[in-house]
This record gives structure tokens, sequence and C-alpha cells, in this order.
């Protein structure tokens, strides 16, 4: 019995100050978003002297008030984005970058920065639904309450976009990011399934910067980078590449494989078996393969050992499945039983899954 009242006393210990977690929590992604609008990572990497960089000497360089950017930077410190390290003897101190804050910065198209994806979800437009999140929680069954980003914009986000270039230029960029970082390790997984395949179509492919880094690992495939007509007119001009505008819902060109990366979780079941069918449609029969890039949210056993990394992953799918719940009308993640619905009522004869160790892994769906 005692023991027992000590876990309870322990664990209201612990919840009186994981609450502060919830009341305070914005300020961790407003402090970022701070450091990524004033360059502050780019500025300590750029720093002349190999020296860390002085409060003083960061505050020049980044136009801030001093007393100001002192606190930004003791708390982004604190929470291990920078390093505070003494200088001069010991007799004062100054800053330096670590792997996380290098992942922040704006200008660098390295394949691992996400500062672009920072910026686009703490814009107006993608924060204030959040606000809404309740209403679809506790709207009835036939969705009578319109869902969170519609409510507040009164369109859906790519209506949105179309009629917002500067919202469109943020989604671009944020899906070019992501782009840079996961399809490498998807191009290492799945090399073999490119051997003999002459034509790609990336579906919903924004600037084309999947089928660039593609088409450079697989020199001898013609990609087709096919999206709604507005993306398109902003699309790079690649070679091997050609920019195809159309919608997606009505047919996908022809091809030997078709590429789908993070555009089905943007759907509810309905859409998504339309936009499969679409994709089997354009691919050869027998030999054809759809390479679908997406989260699996992982079913819970009882006893199951995970890895820190494991579950810090897992954390991310759920994090990005209440995203779509937030941002889209019936946009979900999905489990491995959930995929296997969609597919089969696609018409999809056989799927296999490889891991990319990243957020999403592969389903590679066979005609």
């Amino acid at each position: 019995m005692q023991k027992s009242k000590r876990n309870l006393l322990d664990e209201e210990a612990k919840a009186s100050l994981d609450i502060w977690r919830y009341v305070f929590g914005f300020a961790d992604i407003a402090a970022a978003k701070c450091a990524i609008d004033l360059k502050i990572p780019e500025a300590i990497e750029n720093h002349p002297s190999s020296l860390p960089v002085t409060l003083a000497e960061l505050s020049v360089a980044v136009s801030a008030s001093p007393s100001h950017l002192h606190r930004i930077m003791r708390f982004l410190v604190h929470q291990g984005i920078f390093k505070q390290v003494p200088i001069k003897d010991g007799l004062a101190t100054g800053y330096t970058n670590t792997p996380l804050s290098r992942l922040m910065m704006i200008t660098k198209r390295d394949g691992k920065s996400l500062a672009p994806f920072v910026l686009f979800e703490t814009s107006p437009e993608m924060l204030a639904p959040w606000l809404r999140l309740s209403s679809i929680v506790a709207s009835p069954a036939n969705g009578s309450h319109p869902p969170p980003f519609d409510a507040v914009h009164g369109k859906d986000v790519w209506a949105l976009a179309e009629d917002n270039p500067c919202l469109s230029h943020m989604i671009n960029e944020a899906m070019a990011c992501h782009t840079r970082r996961v399809v490498p390790r998807v191009a290492r997984a799945c090399h073999d399934l490119f051997e003999g395949v002459a034509t790609v179509v990336d579906v919903g492919g924004c600037t084309g910067e999947t089928l660039g880094i593609l088409v450079k690992e697989f020199p001898w495939i013609k990609g087709f980078n096919f999206d709604l007509p507005h993306v398109i007119q902003v699309a790079q001009a690649l070679d091997g590449v050609e920019n195809v505008g159309g919608d997606m819902f009505d047919s996908v060109p022809k091809c030997d494989a078709v590429f789908i990366k993070w555009v089905l979780h943007d759907w509810g079941d309905k859409d998504c078996i339309r936009l499969l069918k679409n994709c089997k449609e354009a691919v050869p029969p027998n030999i054809g393969k759809v390479l679908i890039v997406e989260s699996v949210i992982r079913e819970k056993k009882k006893a199951m050992i995970v890895e820190d990394r494991d579950e810090k992953l897992e954390h991310v799918r759920l994090m990005l499945d209440m995203v779509m719940m937030a941002h889209t009308s019936t946009g979900k993640e999905r489990t491995l039983k959930e995929w296997d619905f969609v597919l089969n009522e696609a018409g999809f004869e056989r799927y296999e899954v490889r891991d990319i160790d990243d957020v999403q892994c592969v389903i590679i769906a066979y005609r």
C-alpha cells in the first residue's frame, strides 16, 4: 500500500512539472523560428575567427538588440540548439553551432536543413487552424463541421495556395528541403527497383527536386514532374525532367514507374484509393510499380522492445497525424493495416515495405 501511494505521489510530482510544457510549449518553436529568421546559425558558422562568437559580435552580425538576443540565446542554449563555451581564459563566453542548429540554416541546401519546413509550419496560415482542432474532433461523424483549415481560411490549403503565391512558395520550399533529405535515402534503399525503368512520373512533384535527384542517381531515366498547373509554372528546368501540368485525380501520365511522396496522406481513404487506381493505370501490367513514400504508424504490441530512435521517429509520425487533422479535410497517417486496405481496394495484388531509417518508409506496390 505504501509503495502504491509513493508511486502516485511520484506521478503527481512529475505531472506538476510536465504540465508547464503545455502551458508554454509554443516557446520552443517560436524561439527556433526567431533563430532562423535572423540567420543566427549562419552568422555563427561564417564568423571569421576560429573562436566562438561573442554576444556583441553576434548582435552586430544579425542586427539584433544585445539584451533581447542574450535572452533568446540563453533559451536556445538551454534547449541544446546552440552551445555556450568559455573563451579568453574563461573570462568571457561565446556561442558555437551544434548539429541541430546547422539543420536550421535557411541558406543550406545540403539535404539536411529543414529550416524552410519550420518557416512554413510557423506561418500565420498554418498556425491558425491549430486553435480549431477541437472543433473537428467534437464534430458529428457526418462531418457537418468544416475542417480546421477550411474553417479559418474559408477554403482548403491547396485552393489557398493557388490564390496566394507566397504560401505556395513556402509549401514548395518545405517540400523541396524534405525531398533533399529523404529521396537519396530512397534511392539507396530501392536501387534495384530502378533497373530497367525508362520513365518515372513523380505525382505531386512540386518544383521537380525529387526527379532531379533520381535522374542524377539513375541517368537512364526520363522523368516527368507532374503537378497542378500553377505549381508547374514555377517548377525548375532540369536535364532529363519534363514538367507536366494536370490533375492527378483525373489521370496520371503513362510510365514504367510512379513515384509518389507525401501526397496520399493528404487524403481520406476514398480519394486515396481513387488516386492509387490512377497510379496503377499509369504503369504497365505485370512489370509496373508504384513507389509510395509515406509514414507507417506502428501498431502497439504488448511488451514490445523499442529503441530510443524508433520511439522518437514514432512520435514524429504521431505529430504528423495531428498536422493532417489540422491542415487537411480527411488526411491522416496510416497503419500498415490501413495501407493494406487502400492498396487492396485500388487493385494492387502485392506490395512490400522498405525501411529508410526515417519518419517515412517506402511502400512498393506492384501491378
